[in-house]
């Protein structure tokens, strides 16, 4: 029976409707000086890989300090435009509950995601996902680049063994990142990835969405009869 499930937040928790690409291309023109014209591939990557492969795109290089300004201008864009982020965005169908109901059965959560903490923290507030998410273990994009770095990080964060936690996330990159580690999954199909794809890298259930509360609390539990 899994003790701890490791939450992704994107297209696994909420979904943004576009503002959240906004806030990047504001801060990454804060950060850089110029216009975000295009961004690189974000599904399953890290915060610190999705701006140094943007300004690649753009033809710049930029190092940790450059990274770290732009998650503060992130963060800053974040703040300001919560309540835009509310009223356009969503919690996806199924989330509250999910959580609600895990916690109800004394199942720790935290987060697993490429997003800065900070910026974690204000999009779980913002859709009230916050009140059962444990974050001092969870792993957060300015922790590592990778993501399998980021499930080692808080299984030790919260010295839980491999077998004992389950990963909760959309990609094929969670899946990976939680299998290098010896982590079950449990991949939803509510992003960018369909069933066949998130099978196809390996997971050992996939769902459409959060709906089935007392199916997902069956499967964290290892029980899927």
């Amino acid at each position: 029976m899994a003790k701890l499930v490791l939450w992704d937040i994107d297209h696994t928790l909420i979904d943004t409707r576009g503002v959240g690409r906004e806030l990047s291309a504001a801060a990454f023109e804060q950060t850089v000086g110029q216009p975000m014209q295009q961004q690189a591939r974000i599904d399953g990557i890290t915060e610190p890989v999705i701006f140094r492969e943007t300004a690649k795109l753009h033809g710049l290089m930029t190092d940790r300090a450059d990274f770290e300004r732009f998650a503060r201008a992130l963060t800053d864009g974040h703040l300001r435009r919560a309540a835009d982020l509310r009223e356009r965005g969503h919690a996806l169908p199924g989330a509250a509950t999910a959580l609600d109901a895990l916690d109800a059965v004394d199942v720790g959560q935290t987060v697993v995601t490429g997003n800065v903490r900070p910026v974690a923290e204000i999009k779980l507030s913002v859709f009230g996902l916050d009140q059962h998410i444990r974050w001092d273990i969870g792993a957060f994009g300015e922790d590592h680049d990778v993501r399998a770095e980021l499930v080692r990080h808080s299984l030790q964060r919260a010295s839980t063994a491999a077998a004992a936690a389950v990963l909760i996330g959309d990609t094929p990159a969670d899946v990976e990142g939680a299998h290098a580690n010896g982590v079950r999954v449990i991949a939803v199909a509510s992003g960018r990835s369909d069933e066949t794809t998130l099978r196809d890298a390996g997971a050992e259930t996939v769902l459409p969405d959060l709906l089935d509360t007392e199916l997902l609390v069956k499967l964290v539990h290892g029980d899927d009869q």
